[in-house]
């Protein structure tokens, strides 16, 4: 016999209890729902993140634009051979940036970490990390000068850049007379007296070569060192530029006529050396008597060596010295001098100075 509630309740859904089974779940939709919880968190991590680095961005950016904490100008120098970090830390304890990891990103993200120059550097009061690192990316660093003047021994010339606090290291050994360019040179805080000196010998080398290149044919001079002798005693001779040119037609023509230089000069060179005549020592009769090889009252000819370093006009003057016949001068007592052809007409010119000079010294005499 059928059984009809059983078949009711089978068809109805419900156990022999009468109760509904429970519900079977889906696995595969369980498992998208925790996919998507996990990716939904994971956008909303990336998002914040995003949104924080912005925010740091952001405000890095602020600060590497603002004006930076200096108060007043000050001074900082960049060492050779420092990278990024070093140079960043040191602006920042210098007080030139208030961060230096925000400078540092800041260099970096505009690409210029390694174009960084060292050097001293000047900062205004308020500059900000950009226009630092603008400045140091250019190299507008604060250059210190040195000057040689023209006419200058060699032993001035280390004297004085010896005593430049600007330069660093020892001298280099003492190097020849007439060898170094007499100018004015710039240079960073920092540079070694031996690579200074090295640039001032390259630059003489250099000008002497170029104006001996262009020297007249017919010079009475065997070569380029006795040329830099001749130079460095019309170098020494006078101070007016214009006149240089016939000062050395002078020597020339002494040169050719096998005449005797007699330059005051190079006797006194003789006696004092580099360091040179004390400007309150008198020219005495042992001077011009004096017997060494630089003096041009007893020697023919050139000196050993030159006397000075000679500069640009006085090169130039020897190697195409003015065309006269003048084989005398004397000063002139304002401070240039009077050329003579003959030594009667130069003896002439000497009274003339020496009387100027007793009518100088007796005007002074009267007015004290």
């Amino acid at each position: 016999m059928t059984d009809e509630r059983g078949g009711e309740g089978a068809r109805s859904g419900r156990d022999r209890r009468g109760r509904k089974p429970a519900p079977v779940r889906s696995r595969s939709r369980h498992s998208r729902n925790q996919l998507v919880i996990f990716l939904n968190f994971c956008l909303s991590a990336a998002l914040f993140a995003m949104l924080a680095a912005g925010a740091v961005i952001y405000w890095g950016a602020g600060q590497f634009e603002a004006a930076g904490p200096l108060q007043a100008e000050t001074t900082y120098v960049v060492p050779r051979n420092s990278g990024l970090q070093t140079i960043a830390s040191g602006l920042e304890s210098k007080g030139v940036i208030s961060d230096a990891s925000v400078f540092e990103y800041g260099v970096r993200f505009a690409g210029t970490a390694g174009d960084l120059k060292a050097g001293e550097y000047a900062f205004a009061p308020g500059t900000s990390m950009r226009q630092v690192m603008e400045k140091l990316r250019e190299g507008r660093s604060i250059m210190h000068s040195v000057t040689i003047p023209e006419g200058w021994t060699t032993q001035r010339a280390f004297e004085r850049i010896a005593a430049e606090p600007s330069l660093t290291g020892e001298m280099p050994e003492m190097v020849p007379e007439g060898t170094l360019r007499p100018d004015t040179y710039l240079f960073q805080r920092g540079m070694t007296r031996k690579e200074l000196v090295r640039r001032m010998r390259e630059a003489q080398n250099a000008l002497v070569a170029e104006i001996w290149e262009k020297r007249a044919d017919d010079l009475p001079i065997d070569d380029i060192g006795e040329f830099i002798t001749l130079a460095s005693i019309v170098e020494r001779e006078t101070g007016v530029a214009s006149e240089r040119p016939h000062v050395a037609s002078v020597f020339i023509n002494r040169l050719r006529k096998g005449m005797r230089l007699q330059s005051d000069p190079t006797f006194l060179y003789g006696v004092y050396g580099g360091a040179g005549k004390p400007a309150d020592a008198p020219v005495t009769q042992s001077d011009i008597d004096s017997d060494t090889p630089y003096n041009t009252y007893k020697i023919g000819g050139l000196p050993p060596g030159p006397i000075a370093a000679p500069g640009r006009a006085a090169l130039e003057a020897v190697a195409t010295p003015l065309e006269t016949d003048d084989l005398y001068f004397v000063a002139d007592g304002t401070g240039g001098h009077v050329f003579a052809t003959t030594l009667d007409e130069h003896n002439r010119n000497v009274r003339d100075y020496r009387a100027l000079e007793r009518q100088n010294r007796a005007e002074a005499e009267s007015t004290q």
